[in-house]
């Protein structure tokens, strides 16, 4: 399964940014700003993004002197904002205590603002060539099917699925020590473009012949649906039209300035009040702003 996997991945794989090889003091802090950006969020609307923070912020120490309101700027339209408060705090944290580079010990990167497990093992496998098993959705899937046989992998990571991916990730052979590292974004790559979620192309998949899902006859899947999140008058929608008002304005905004973003007060007011609660907006000449 690694080698088939491998050899579809070394003809198929996206021509990413933050994948390009470098040292890995230079490629580290991208690789984390690439990995905190893709939870939850696609490719293409990352890369733009990741390419103009980057280059504004080519290091922690770059992002950490800039105010936080700055990073929340440049985040743009990419959802779940409170990801950019985390990698400025990320990277004041690693000015502070690790010299400016992103450490490549496990702990201490897990103890980084807003990098869990998933991302600590990420920037471990994809920076430093670590051999650690990197569990992604994308991932979780492609085992799900290929060794478990089920459809779907379960609705929230287990410990079973940490400890399969961990049992299939390779050894590094003499001469090529960041393979369990290709290996693993090999596999993240098979879920995204081939093993995906609702219309698997099994007919393109280097292992269909080995799938335990496909050899059972690929049942359908006889767990819940997952649901969609609703956005079209939802709070997480007015939040985004504050941030965006307060994004592309040159100063401070006071409340009438804010109506323009929802009519209804309520639910307006409720949702400034929650950024201010998040430290995404701060109260500021009598009005509100991105963070100072």
């Amino acid at each position: 399964m690694v080698a088939a996997v491998l050899r579809w991945y070394a003809e198929n794989a996206r021509d990413l940014p933050w994948r390009r090889p470098g040292p890995p003091e230079e490629v580290a802090w991208p690789v984390l700003v690439s990995e905190v950006m893709l939870q939850q969020t696609p490719v293409a609307r990352v890369e733009p993004v990741w390419r103009a923070w980057v280059q504004r912020w080519p290091t922690p120490a770059a992002l950490a002197a800039d105010p936080a309101g700055e990073a929340v700027r440049a985040w743009g339209r990419l959802g779940y904002p409170r990801r950019a408060l985390r990698l400025h705090a990320a990277a004041r944290a690693v000015v502070e205590g690790h010299g400016g580079r992103v450490p490549s010990d496990p702990a201490q990167l897990r103890a980084l603002p807003g990098v869990g497990a998933y991302t600590a093992a990420a920037v471990g496998a994809f920076a430093f060539g670590q051999r650690v098993a990197v569990v992604d959705t994308n991932v979780r899937r492609v085992l799900a099917r290929a060794v478990s046989g089920s459809a779907q992998p379960a609705p929230a990571l287990t410990a079973a699925e940490t400890a399969l991916a961990a049992s299939v990730l390779p050894q590094a052979p003499a001469g090529d020590p960041r393979l369990p590292a290709r290996w693993s974004v090999a596999v993240m790559e098979l879920g995204a473009l081939v093993c995906t979620a609702r219309a698997p192309r099994c007919g393109a998949c280097p292992v269909l012949d080995l799938c335990a899902w496909q050899r059972a006859g690929a049942p359908a899947h006889d767990g819940s649906a997952r649901r969609g999140q609703a956005w079209h008058g939802t709070d997480r929608q007015v939040r985004g039209r504050l941030l965006a008002l307060l994004r592309d304005a040159p100063g401070p905004l006071d409340g009438p300035a804010l109506a323009a973003a929802w009519e209804d007060d309520a639910q307006r007011e409720r949702c400034l009040a929650s950024l201010v609660a998040d430290g995404l907006v701060v109260p500021s000449g009598g009005g509100w702003s991105l963070p100072l």
